[in-house]
């Protein structure tokens, strides 16, 4: 199995931090605000691999 993280194009991180600064302006809870920023900032993909038998 593998996990990619990799960040996304320049707007829509910028999206992303303006959503997750807003959301704790606007005080929502952090546990919810900074996951959410983080899940729209980067691209997180997960492969997992079979084995041929």
């Amino acid at each position: 199995m593998t996990i990619d993280i990799t960040p996304r194009d320049l707007p829509i991180a910028l999206i992303g931090t303006a959503g997750g600064t807003f959301a704790l302006w606007a005080n929502a809870p952090a546990k919810i605000a900074i996951p959410t920023a983080l899940l729209i900032v980067f691209d997180i993909r997960i492969r997992r691999w079979r084995q041929r038998t």
